[in-house]
């Protein structure tokens, strides 16, 4: 199982969290690539079976988008029948742009493996429900 696990992180919380979540699906048996969402292009998709995209919470509860958000729109439309997961960091607010990235991933044809992973601040004390996210997604 190939896994891929692209990112954007402003403060290194999202950064932090996919490090665990790689790690998490390592222990599960999978070959894992953590990719910034800057070193990716739509081809990127060919090469995994299961793609994890981690984007902190910006602005008003959005995804970043100045790189993260125009990469998304350009493979969005290529997700249908795909295994995603999606992760996190926030600041202030209720996760409303997990909502509704879920709702947009899921309208997208995608199979989103459970709700979205989100954490607040620094992963540190939320280090194991990271890895454990990781796990689950490498073995559903």
């Amino acid at each position: 199982m190939r896994i891929g696990i692209i990112y954007w992180s402003g403060t290194g919380n999202t950064e932090a969290m996919a490090a665990l979540v790689a790690e998490g699906a390592r222990i599960a048996g999978a070959d894992v690539e953590i990719l910034p969402v800057s070193q990716c292009d739509p081809s990127v998709l060919d090469r995994y079976d299961r793609l994890a995209f981690g984007c902190p919470a910006s602005s008003q509860e959005e995804l970043e988008d100045l790189e993260f958000l125009p990469f998304f729109e350009t493979i969005e439309s290529h997700l249908a029948g795909r295994e995603v997961a999606l992760f996190g960091s926030y600041d202030w607010g209720d996760g409303q742009w997990m909502r509704d990235w879920q709702e947009r991933v899921s309208a997208d044809g995608a199979h989103l493996i459970e709700d979205g992973l989100t954490v607040q601040g620094d992963p540190g004390a939320e280090s194991e429900s990271c890895r454990q996210f990781g796990y689950r997604f490498a073995i559903q």
